[in-house]
């Protein structure tokens, strides 16, 4: 496996945490499966049995060789538990379980490392993506198609959270260059070409959706309902929204950068006019002492400015710094296969 994730070998218990290997050296014989479903958990304890049964169902009217993969991400619930009486219960369910919470993304990555089929279905765990749409997914990408995007209808999302997700799309999609439709989550069905090109991207800061549109291939979509949370609350709040925002931005594009370095220039321009302007007026002796509170707010606005920018520029050292110490993308505590 060509993962750069690690796992802890010896007890599933965690009392053996030293002894670590590199999850690409860990050899899994080739089993033939035609879809794997990749779902990351976190504070889903409430979602799994119904989710279990309802993609068991779908899954079923596709082919009778799939598997679910559940990455539980150390929430605060029993989600891991649950994981393991599925699993128990029935071998094609596969769980695995972080050492501590990584995110939700990181999860995703990690689900695609260890799926084995030909096909991967992505989708969340509290059932807003609704597993009876898998079929429809797997007949569109049967017709040709590499990926195959679920596109939400009337997402059952509560008011502020629809305008936030459309406001950081449409300046995602400004600032990075690369279009990007709010409407699509991370629901959707990749091949195991996609898949493998995924894995190769194995950079720190993980936003799924971005690097599969970067990848290229043959993109189609289709139309979804959305449904609303089977159970519990979002864990997304504004401070993790945000976060996760400025981080994606930063991670895909220098355009912030590019945009300072022009405003930086016009500022230096319109300084100089405005230097020429009130030279002339000393010359011709219609200058006056008046002027101080327009000094100090062009010292607040460009010191504001240039403060902030400054801070960009940490954000992007900052990532350079975190890729160049090279850690593990995400840790696996304990599996339910071997």
């Amino acid at each position: 496996m060509t993962a750069k994730g690690w796992e802890t070998t010896g007890p599933t218990n965690g009392s053996d945490m030293d002894n670590e290997v590199p999850v690409r050296e860990l050899v899994e014989p080739e089993i033939s499966i035609t879809i794997s479903v990749v779902v990351p958990v976190y504070r889903g304890a409430d979602c799994l049995d119904e989710l279990y049964v309802r993609l068991s169902s779908s899954l079923a009217k596709c082919t009778n060789s799939y598997e679910i993969v559940l990455v539980e991400d150390c929430g605060p619930d029993d989600s891991w538990t649950r994981i393991k009486e599925l699993a128990g219960g029935d071998p094609r369910v596969r769980g695995l379980q972080f050492s501590r919470n990584f995110g939700q993304h990181y999860g995703i990555t990690a689900g695609i490392d260890y799926a084995r089929g030909d096909w991967i279905v992505v989708m969340d765990c509290d059932l807003q993506d609704r597993p009876e749409e898998i079929p429809r997914l797997y007949a569109a990408a049967r017709g040709g198609w590499d990926i195959v995007l679920a596109r939400r209808q009337n997402r059952r999302d509560a008011l502020a959270k629809r305008i936030t997700s459309a406001v950081f799309y449409r300046v995602f999609g400004f600032l990075t260059d690369i279009p990007y439709d709010g409407s699509v989550g991370n629901f959707r069905i990749i091949s195991r070409q996609v898949a493998e090109a995924f894995r190769s991207y194995r950079e720190q800061l993980r936003f799924f959706g971005g690097i599969v549109k970067l990848l290229g291939f043959r993109v189609s979509s289709i139309d979804v309902k959305h449904d609303a949370r089977f159970a519990g609350e979002s864990t997304y709040g504004w401070a993790k929204l945000f976060k996760l925002a400025l981080y994606t931005i930063v991670a895909y594009s220098d355009k912030p950068l590019r945009i300072g370095i022009v405003l930086g220039f016009s500022i230096s321009l319109l300084s100089v006019l405005v230097g020429i302007y009130y030279l002339t007026r000393a010359l011709y002796g219609g200058i006056d002492v008046s002027g101080w509170a327009s000094l100090i707010v062009s010292l607040y606005f460009i010191g504001g400015t240039v403060i902030g920018f400054i801070g960009l520029l940490g954000l992007y050292l900052g990532q350079v710094f975190d890729e160049a110490k090279r850690r593990p993308l995400y840790i696996v505590r304990e599996r339910t296969f071997k």
